[in-house]
């Protein structure tokens, strides 16, 4: 490399370094630092306390709660989108009728924030006047027409996660047809010489081809299900739902940051948080780091 090109690097490079810097490492540098002091985040006097925060988040059965329905919604969020999404992409992506208008109707609610969408499914769930309890009670399921669906242990934490499903199917549906219709019409005719099924065609040809979107589908949806804060602190009114059946990490440290002003513990909490988010995308993208089919 030629000394005038490393100057012109090194210019284009020096302020996006700086910048992440200041605005990425320092913040995180600070945040490990807070994360072993007793701090409520609101005065100048902040004490060290060692890994007292550390061990009470190891005996903190809130904690192992909120730990274990981020686990659920992270076997749950993942598979049951990305199956949705290839399903309603390998219907569409065969040119059916009207296949626009569903692309556009099923992405629809990706334009939406989380915050709107989890607004609007509150008033869907609600038991008296939402309109999921019409629907069951003109279905003639009356005993499920005032059902209390954010508001019972047993169905919260599922309700929360079916919101989370109905927005984020569009958007990975319209990423597997991008996906699907850029593989070459010339694998799947030579197939059909062969007699191949449309399953062997769907599991041979185009999973394969499709390595990439869906492993960037894995990240991301691993991702989202570790943070879920805006659908758990809305439509649970921040509470976590009844006994926090809901509550995930990211609701509970919100809640011990500002609502119990235990900055310190909080900001353990999002350390922990943050480790557990970046291992889970680094096995992601190992998980699909195969050499990539070139076509």
């Amino acid at each position: 490399m030629k000394y005038g090109q490393r100057r012109f690097i090194f210019g284009f490079l020096v302020i996006p370094v700086i910048l992440y810097f200041i605005f990425v490492i320092l913040p995180f540098g600070s945040s490990i630092l807070i994360a072993f002091t007793r701090w409520r985040g609101v005065s100048s006097s902040i004490t060290f306390n060692g890994l007292n925060n550390l061990i009470r988040l190891v005996g903190d059965e809130l904690f192992w709660n909120a730990l274990k329905n981020n686990i659920i919604i992270l076997f749950t969020l993942p598979i049951i989108t990305i199956s949705l999404s290839l399903l309603f992409a390998a219907l569409f992506a065969r040119g059916l009728r009207g296949q626009r208008f569903f692309r556009i109707t099923f992405f629809f609610p990706q334009v939406l924030s989380a915050a709107v969408v989890s607004v609007l499914f509150g008033f869907v769930y609600h038991p008296t006047i939402g309109i999921l309890s019409s629907l069951l009670g003109a279905l003639g399921f009356k005993e499920l027409s005032t059902f209390p669906w954010l508001g019972d242990t047993s169905t919260v934490l599922w309700a929360v996660i079916f919101v989370a499903i109905w927005q984020a199917v569009g958007f990975y549906m319209v990423l597997f047809i991008a996906s699907m219709q850029s593989i070459p019409v010339e694998f799947y005719e030579a197939a059909n010489i062969d007699g191949a099924s449309e399953w062997a065609l769907f599991w041979n040809i185009t999973l394969p081809l499709m390595r990439d979107s869906l492993r960037t589908a894995i990240v991301f949806l691993m991702m989202s299900a570790m943070d879920m804060f805006a659908y758990v602190s809305i439509l649970t009114n921040e509470t976590g739902g009844p006994g926090r059946s809901a509550e995930v990490l990211s609701s509970y440290l919100y809640g011990e940051a500002f609502r119990r002003q235990n900055f310190g513990y909080a900001t353990m909490l999002a350390v922990v948080l943050m480790l557990l988010v970046l291992g889970l995308s680094m096995i992601g993208m190992r998980a699909g780091s195969q050499e990539t089919i070139e076509y």
